[in-house]
């Protein structure tokens, strides 16, 4: 099948308008889920909750996300990003608002389901209609400039939350955070745009007026199902390898902050720093690590990064109350963390036809989320029977070796006929 596509003589790319307008999306979505981070220690200390409560609630957010994401990412290759992306970060406004007036645990765990709801459009729809919008071999660049988002999303809760804590209380965290998210509705709506080709653009760094989508006539003469997917050995040893990944990051980025500040006795400053640390490292991995995915392959980047996060996630259990050395670790793994799940992700598109990314990314958010839910119970339960979080994080660390270990296992030929992640 031949797919011609008029390109115009513009000299400005609107792929980068939607790569702006994505970014924005995920630094508010990224701080209001990492973010959450930031605000436990306060939020469960003035509402009189222990860490097992505090990581229900996000459970909630993640549950909500799991469940309904799927879904978000098939309604995005059929009724386009724009509008999924626009509905979601109208929901996800309303529930991060009302996270701002939670007073029981019932509340919040409510209030951040719904904020999950809405997250299902600012992820798996987010990352799809940038990959269309950029050719296969300058995603990596597109993914890298789009995941500094969260990074600084990260950051800036780090730096403004002590802030927010001095002059107002914990409360106002998610207040501008929703005020934020409302206004990218309309933002949403008006540039968004869900495919280059209906657009009549190419997408961008692609030269060729004409070509073979070869993927997608495979896919057309295959049925093009997810359940063809489903038969390939390769989704479910990367999903589980996600999995895995998603168990370890969470494990240390969701309660890094009360580890710093109950176990060290650190600050709240210095403790809240790690999150500005983190986020800062975020965005050099991004920046560095993804683009380098286009010449080296994903399958490779991942071994190499989730090798690092393994030997990092070690290294924490040996810092004694040494907060240099800490902030030093914890930097390292998020160079890495930032790059592991638009690289996940990225895999859809180079391992499955272009037109199921959506489908596909959705389909693997299952084992992220459970990953990211188990992770929260076991450390929540673990710190609060043991009084410390040294034996979730030897967990946590294994569990990113596991990840390592399945990706080495992904083959090099499967079901499909396409290029390869390595």
């Amino acid at each position: 099948m031949l797919k011609k596509v008029v390109e115009k003589g513009e000299t400005f790319h609107w792929a980068w308008i939607i790569l702006a307008t994505c970014f924005v999306n995920l630094f508010i979505n990224y701080s209001v889920r990492l973010g959450y981070g930031v605000v436990l220690p306060e939020m469960i200390r003035t509402l009189g909750f222990d860490r097992t409560a505090g990581g229900s609630i996000y459970n909630s957010y993640l549950f909500s996300y799991i469940a309904l994401t799927p879904l978000t990412g098939y309604l995005t290759d059929r009724l386009g990003a724009r509008r999924v992306i626009t509905a979601c970060c109208l929901i996800l406004s309303l529930g991060v608002l009302l996270m701002g007036t939670a007073k029981t645990l019932w509340e919040a765990c409510l209030f951040y389901a719904i904020a999950g709801l809405g997250a299902t459009g600012m992820w798996t729809p987010v990352i799809t209609v940038v990959q269309r919008w950029f050719s296969p071999n300058r995603r990596g660049l597109a993914l890298g400039i789009l995941s500094t988002g969260y990074g600084f999303g990260f950051a800036t809760m780090g730096v403004s939350f002590p802030w927010i804590v001095l002059n107002f209380n914990w409360r106002y965290g998610w207040y501008f955070l929703g005020a934020g998210a409302l206004v990218m509705v309309i933002i949403n709506g008006l540039l968004l745009r869900s495919d280059p080709e209906n657009c009549g653009h190419l997408p961008w760094g692609q030269r060729e007026t004409s070509q073979v989508n070869t993927i997608d006539v495979l896919a057309q003469s295959r049925g093009g199902s997810l359940s063809i997917v489903l038969k390939d050995s390769r989704f479910w040893l990367i999903g589980f390898s996600y999995f895995c990944i998603s168990y370890s990051l969470y494990g240390l980025t969701t309660f890094m902050v009360d580890y710093a500040k109950y176990q060290i006795g650190l600050s709240l400053e210095k403790a809240s720093f790690l999150a500005t640390v983190h986020g800062i490292c975020q965005v050099a991995g991004v920046l560095t690590i993804l683009p380098l995915s286009d010449y080296v392959g994903r399958k490779r980047t991942i071994i190499i990064s989730n090798s690092f996060i393994a030997a990092f996630m070690s290294g924490i259990l040996f810092t004694g109350d040494s907060w240099v050395m800490l902030y030093a670790l914890v930097g390292g793994v998020a160079i890495f963390y930032g790059a592991t799940f638009p690289i996940y992700g990225a895999c859809a598109g180079d391992y499955f036809p272009r037109k199921m990314m959506g489908t596909v990314i959705g389909a693997w958010t299952p084992f992220y989320g459970l990953g990211a839910i188990l992770v929260h119970w076991v450390t929540g339960i673990l710190r609060d029977r043991t009084g410390t979080y040294d034996y979730a994080f030897v967990i946590s660390a294994a569990m990113a070796a596991v990840g390592l270990l399945l990706i080495l296992l992904v083959r090099k030929n499967g079901g499909w006929e396409m290029k390869e992640c390595v």
